[in-house]
């Protein structure tokens, strides 16, 4: 077997901020400049590379001289703005050895469940990418609220693989990979090479943060993969510490665990639906709905609504759970959530007589409704 890296045209390469920082020591300019050189070779040979990098908060904390991890979200945000200066001169002067323009992008939640700012961002990075420029990108920790956190840059750099459809997700960390068990606690893990992305056992295998200096663990990782393959994104979990790790891959060398996406790229639209982080409200279907629509290829109706949670406008992002509660789907609602308590239970030709009009006779569109 091969590397899933061997034919990926375009990739999004994230790093972790201990790898980033030295753990939490201050920039780690000689793994900067190792890293930038490998991208380098890899663009010379024709891919396509975004780097998604964390360390801004970390490196913030080093130059304030904070020992450990602030929670306060004003001191997180100040420590992400001292940082970051250091953290994008760190790679622009690194890239700049190689003749490689960068561009930095700081990006929040609402940058990508706003559908307009979404393509935007799709169009600029495209955009850079033809122009052999490579971005930086990193959660814009200094004016984000914890409401709207994409928490983790696991799950940014998933973000970012299925915004610019990308073929690969390399997600560098100081663990080797993934293996059955917490290998610093149990001698018996087995390390996991190849597995499908989505496999529920691997969100079992997985475990907390590892570290003091950064957000994400194990478990981040194995979720990011799973919403990468949505798209098609392959994904790799190895070391950052590896040699020359990026460029084996690339050649073909199994390094790490490979999490393959196995299924069909789902369209870009409703992609866009399953990565909302943040909904607006919720609905709970009947049993006759929910199965309904796991079937595929179905459209809500009011009829199998039995209940409305959450104060949603038309047009926003909600989620469709059965009566256990579980998620099953999401999609944009036609109806706001007090229209939409008023005509649950009902058949659509009585929506007209009950609100004064009708927009449209489904809750959710088939067109505008993503399985989860």
């Amino acid at each position: 077997m091969t590397s899933l890296l061997l034919n990926a045209k375009c990739l999004v390469v994230k790093v972790g901020s201990s790898l980033v920082t030295n753990n939490g020591a201050g920039l780690d300019q000689a793994a900067i400049a190792a890293w930038a050189d490998q991208i380098a070779r890899l663009v010379k040979s024709g891919k396509q590379v975004v780097l998604v990098s964390s360390g801004a908060v970390a490196e913030g904390m080093q130059r304030l001289g904070w020992k450990k991890r602030p929670v306060a979200i004003n001191e997180l945000q100040a420590a992400a703005a001292v940082g970051q200066m250091g953290l994008v001169q760190m790679y622009e002067s690194c890239f700049a050895g190689y003749g490689l323009h960068t561009a930095q992008i700081l990006l929040t939640h609402a940058d990508l469940a706003d559908r307009k700012r979404y393509l935007n961002a799709r169009t600029t990075l495209r955009t850079l990418l033809d122009l052999g420029v490579i971005p930086i990108i990193n959660e814009n920790d200094t004016v984000v609220t914890d409401e709207i956190r994409f928490g983790d840059n696991d799950t940014l750099g998933a973000l970012v693989a299925n915004l610019i459809e990308a073929d690969a997700l390399v997600i560098l960390t100081d663990q080797s990979g993934l293996y059955s068990a917490d290998p610093r606690k149990n001698p018996d893990a087995v390390f996991i090479q190849q597995e499908q992305a989505g496999n529920p056992e691997l969100e079992k295998m997985a475990g907390g943060a590892g570290t003091l200096i950064g957000s994400g663990g194990m478990l981040t990782k194995i979720l990011a993969a799973k919403r990468a393959a949505r798209s098609g994104a392959h994904t790799i979990i190895a070391s950052g510490r590896e040699t020359d790790v990026l460029t084996r891959l690339a050649q073909g060398e199994l390094i790490g665990t490979h999490l393959s996406a196995g299924q069909v790229k789902t369209l870009a639209r409703k992609q866009w639906l399953a990565d909302h982080l943040r909904l607006a409200g919720r609905v709970v279907l009947d049993d006759g709905a929910a199965h309904a629509l796991l079937q595929g290829g179905r459209s809500l109706l009011p009829i199998g609504v039995v209940k409305v949670e959450g104060n949603f406008e038309r047009g926003e992002v909600v989620a469709c759970v059965d009566i256990s509660g579980k998620e099953i789907a999401r999609g944009l609602v036609n109806y706001s959530a007090l229209e939409t308590a008023r005509i649950l239970r009902k058949p659509s030709s009585e929506i007209e007589h009950i609100l004064g009009y009708v927009d449209e006779a489904e809750l959710i569109h088939r067109d505008n409704l993503i399985l989860v």
